[in-house]
């Protein structure tokens, strides 16, 4: 029901054949362009904010320029960047504009390397000047750099440091590009360190130019670089003479999927983009390993590298829940799971009176949940049916067969979203009435005062459109009970590796917590929280530890939930409300291979995570408390 700002997208095409082959094959040079523009698209759900796109263009003569970018802002910025693209071909007479040899040598973005962003900001900077690719110029070919990532470090100011310590003056402190000078100046030393030896070889000129193109390796800058990151990270590059590369976190936190065959190497942020995409099986699709780069050279040599030790395996469970797209073999079986998990607590949430409720589901982001549970739902009712057939001692009369033969799971589309309203939002005191209207409600879909209302929910965060709109709105349908469903945890903490949650207070489950704690006179637990984390500020990354788990201890899932009705519910409501949520034994049996959770556990899988998230408490002490004018400890 709420919608999170998460983790960017990357796409990367690499043509291992000349243009003309394209041409022949696919009836068109820009075959390359065409299949980034389908892999940017079919990962749109990965970047609203903006968009940008990069091309490089090999054997360029010197004079010409070899090396391209177009960025836009706005939910449209795909469709911009494309067109823009475009634009500078609607001039070309046709002949020409389909010949690859004219296009090779005269029309910009017509090259071999390909690279492509989507950005949702997770920092809160936005703008053209924030939007990837990022650009490191330099007259020569092999220190041109270009840079992208689906990315978020906990650590930006230790590179920050490290690169102003060797002398480096960055114009701007922003992740990217400070990520962008430190690769830049270590492709600057590899290019120097074979341009001396190609000296010393007797080469001059030119020719030293093209061994340099030829020889530079894109593994010696990322094992330079890499180990410094904290934090979760695909990041992907191409330089001005032709490499490419895309590398991945050590913990495997953030995604990263790759396809190669002797024509093409795709790089993108979800499986079936390449699937669709390229029309291949998801078999023939490679998962970019923990600390892993593929790095393709100017040659067309495919290989990939250990960067770094791969760390324990931390791979973001969101990603399975929300973020990526159901579409996915894995990700379709994994998020009916997690509905087929919840059908026990829901069915004691309505006291096993499948007779009187009604099923549904909100968003549509939360239908495949949905699917299982009524799946699993099923399954209860025929293990039902069977026992009650079975205990029956006497003959059994048709009427009361059919009784029993005719229950089923009832299923109905009780809210349907009106995205057009959405947009009219307005600020201050007609915000929530209007805020009150997002969803329309299907009148007559279940008995008033009578049958009970089952909405299963992705993800319930902030719990502000519950308390503003859905609430309201599903009560006006009369049922006797709200049973609130959210396939995923409590979301108790924030997190620092792509999603757009990064403040205290901004989880509904923490001011329930902090809320029971004031109740029953435990404040002193609050500010013993605080002391604990003030005083390991100052202490090494390796041995810090989360305090803020300590807010959560005293109570039951329960409890917190109960507390977040209180919370939410809006005082005119007439139905009894209840929220229900996955736990996380639940989450981590249906995704057992992204076992990523910190920000429903609290278990950070770096160090610098465990360093903010006490940081955030912090602040949160100090803004919050301050305005409730109550005494810190020191």
């Amino acid at each position: 029901m709420e919608e999170l700002k998460h983790e960017c997208g990357v796409a990367m095409v690499r043509l291992l054949k000349p243009l003309e082959y394209y041409h022949q094959k696919y009836g068109s040079w820009m075959y390359g362009l065409n299949k980034l523009y389908l892999l940017m698209e079919k990962q749109h759900n990965r970047g609203q904010e903006g968009a940008g796109l990069a091309c490089v263009k090999l054997e360029a003569n010197a004079g010409e320029e070899y090396m391209f970018r177009e960025r836009a802002i706005g939910t449209g910025a795909i469709t911009e960047i494309f067109a823009s693209v475009h634009q500078h071909y609607r001039d070309i007479p046709k002949e020409k504009l389909i010949d690859p040899f004219f296009a090779k040598t005269q029309l910009p973005f017509a090259g071999e390397l390909y690279m492509g962003h989507l950005r949702y900001s997770t920092t809160g900077k936005s703008g053209i000047s924030f939007i990837h690719p990022f650009l490191r110029r330099n007259n020569w070919r092999a220190k041109n750099l270009a840079l992208c990532g689906n990315f978020n470090l906990t650590n930006v100011h230790e590179v920050f440091n490290e690169i102003t310590s060797i002398g480096q003056h960055p114009r701007q402190y922003a992740d990217t590009y400070i990520m962008l000078e430190q690769m830049g100046h270590r492709l600057d030393r590899e290019v120097e360190r074979i341009f001396r030896q190609c000296e010393k070889n007797g080469l001059t000129g030119m020719d030293i130019t093209h061994a340099i193109e030829e020889q530079v390796d894109m593994s010696n800058v990322l094992k330079r670089c890499v180990p410094l990151w904290d934090g979760g990270f695909v990041i992907c590059g191409l330089t001005g003479s032709g490499e490419s590369f895309s590398v991945r976190d050590p913990w495997g936190i953030r995604p990263a999927f790759y396809y190669t065959d002797d024509e093409i190497v795709v790089v993108a942020s979800e499986r079936p983009v390449i699937q669709t995409a390229m029309n291949v099986t998801a078999g023939q699709i490679k998962e970019l390993e923990r600390g892993e780069a593929i790095i393709v050279s100017k040659q067309g040599e495919v290989r990939t590298s250990r960067i770094v030790e791969p760390k324990k395996l931390s791979a973001c469970s969101f990603e399975r829940i929300y973020f990526s797209r159901g579409s996915d073999v894995d990700i379709y079986k994994e998020r009916k799971l997690l509905g087929r998990n919840l059908v026990h607590p829901i069915l004691k949430a309505v006291d096993y009176d499948t007779n009187h409720t009604v099923f549904s589901f909100i968003p549509n982001t939360a239908e495949v949940a949905y699917f299982g549970l009524q799946e699993g739902l099923d399954e209860y009712l025929n293990t039902k049916k069977k026992e009650w057939i079975a205990g029956r001692n006497s003959w059994m009369s048709e009427e009361e067969l059919e009784s029993i033969l005719s229950m089923r799971v009832r299923t109905e589309k009780v809210a349907i979203k009106d995205i057009k309203l959405r947009t009219f939002i307005a600020e201050g005191n007609s915000r929530n009435d209007l805020a009150a209207h997002v969803y329309d409600i299907t009148y007559g879909s279940l008995t008033p005062g009578v049958d009970n209302l089952v909405v299963i929910d992705d993800s319930i965060v902030r719990g502000t459109t519950l308390k503003q709109s859905i609430i309201s709105i599903l009560d006006r349908l009369g049922p006797k009970k709200i049973i609130i469903v959210s396939s995923s945890p409590q979301v108790r903490y924030p997190d620092y590796y792509g999603i757009d949650m990064s403040r205290m207070n901004e989880f509904i489950a923490f001011k329930a917590a902090i809320a029971l704690l004031e109740e029953r006179g435990q404040v002193s637990m609050i500010h013993d929280v605080y002391k604990k984390a003030k005083n390991q500020q100052s202490q090494p990354d390796d041995t810090l530890v989360n305090y803020v788990k300590e807010i959560y201890t005293p109570f039951s899932d329960e409890e917190i939930s109960a507390k977040m009705v209180e919370l939410l519910t809006p005082e005119e409501t007439k139905a009894k409300v209840e929220i229900v949520y996955q736990t996380l034994e639940g989450l981590r049996s249906s995704c057992p291979n992204h076992p990523g959770d910190w920000y429903f556990s609290g278990d950070y899988p770096t160090p610098g995570g465990v360093r903010m998230v006490n940081h955030a408490f912090i602040n949160f002490m100090e803004e919050e408390y301050m305005n409730k004018n109550i005494q810190l400890p020191i």
